[in-house]
């Protein structure tokens, strides 16, 4: 199921003040990335999911929020974005620093890989 471009537009008015974010169509949803990392994703049913580390993750347990999960060719896949609390839909400041947050933990997961020695 695509993502609605409407949706799509909300979410983007929505984090206006968190300038620079991108919008990129794949897998059949969409990445919101800001300076290449992306640091959440909507999908066909209209659910925007944020990136979710140690730092982060109690703020969504808080809420009773849940990962995201899809069906991998032998097993369910669950990633590191967990679904945003719909309450946040209303209100533009406080969703943008749930997206701050995420993009906090982009940041770290990526200097995290760039720390790992290559295995060649």
């Amino acid at each position: 199921m695509a993502v609605s471009s409407q949706f799509c537009e909300f979410i983007a008015e929505q984090l206006a003040g968190f300038e620079g974010v991108d919008m990129r169509a794949m897998f059949g949803g969409v990445g919101l990335f800001r300076d290449g990392l992306m640091f959440a994703i909507v999908t066909g049913e209209e659910q925007l999911y944020f990136k979710v580390d140690d730092e982060n993750r109690g703020d969504f347990e808080t809420e009773g929020m849940t990962p995201f999960t899809y069906r991998g060719k032998k097993r369910p896949v669950t990633m590191s974005y967990w679904q945003a609390p719909e309450r946040l839909y209303d209100d533009a400041e406080e969703l943008t620093g749930w997206a701050r947050k995420a993009f906090a933990a982009a940041l770290r997961a990526d200097a995290g890989k760039r720390l790992e020695p290559s295995r060649k």
